[in-house]
């Protein structure tokens, strides 16, 4: 029995052996064509090195060397090309990347009959925030006058039959626009009573009004308020 185990032992370890050898004459063999063990520091290195030759901008971004091109002026309708008007309003522009024109007009309209139909009611609280503080304070005295007499404004803001820009001027910071409003309304002034002692509540009156709105270029805040106002 004991001999028959050594026997037996003596196979298995000659077989382990034969393995063994023929294992290390695989494995410790080298072609060159093995792939190197992965080094993520010597992978990063390597990476700034191939970024210096070849420098790939991200979607949006701009290569430092490269300026970027200074943008057309945007046309306006109405304003005829060549004119003063479209001069001053292009200066503008390329002082106020923000400023657009259309934008602009349409929200001066806006804001036109906003103001008349408030200061007619005596509404403080819409005309402040359209209104510079000068202006505002002009505002809010007659509406306090108009009060301590007792009389009251009736207005009807019939439709705003034209606006266009009549002067455009950077100065510093600050960015100027006047415009020309050609509106229709009725408006009559009630005493006390309620007596009509101004105006007509029934005709229909063409007012002409030439105001000029203000903004700081450099300031965050996109609104523009009405710095003064004026007939035509």
């Amino acid at each position: 029995m004991s001999s028959d185990f050594s026997i037996i032992n003596l196979i298995l370890l000659v077989v382990a052996v034969v393995v063994f050898l023929k294992l290390r004459s695989v494995l410790g063999r080298r072609t060159g064509e093995e792939r190197r063990p992965f080094d993520p520091y010597a992978a990063h290195e390597q990476s700034q090195d191939n970024d210096k030759d070849n420098v790939i901008n991200l979607p949006g971004s701009r290569a430092p060397q490269d300026a970027a091109p200074e943008p057309a002026p945007r046309t306006i309708r109405g304003v005829e090309p060549g004119s003063e008007i479209e001069q001053q309003l292009t200066e503008l522009t390329l002082a106020d990347r923000r400023f657009d024109g259309d934008e602009f007009l349409g929200g001066a309209k806006l804001a036109y009959e906003m103001i008349v139909t408030a200061f007619a009611a005596g509404d403080r609280s819409t005309l402040q925030p359209l209104l510079a503080g000068e202006v505002f304070e002009s505002f809010s005295g007659a509406i306090d006058a108009r009060e301590k007499r007792g009389e009251t404004i009736e207005m009807s803001f019939i439709g705003l039959k034209s606006a266009e820009f009549a002067k455009a001027l950077v100065n510093g910071n600050q960015s100027l626009i006047t415009v020309k409003f050609v509106s229709e309304q009725t408006s009559s002034t009630k005493n006390e009573d309620g007596v009509v002692i101004e105006g007509d509540p029934v005709t229909v009156r063409e007012v002409v009004d030439v105001w000029t709105f203000e903004r700081d270029i450099t300031s965050r805040d996109p609104n523009w308020h009405l710095v003064a106002t004026g007939g035509a």
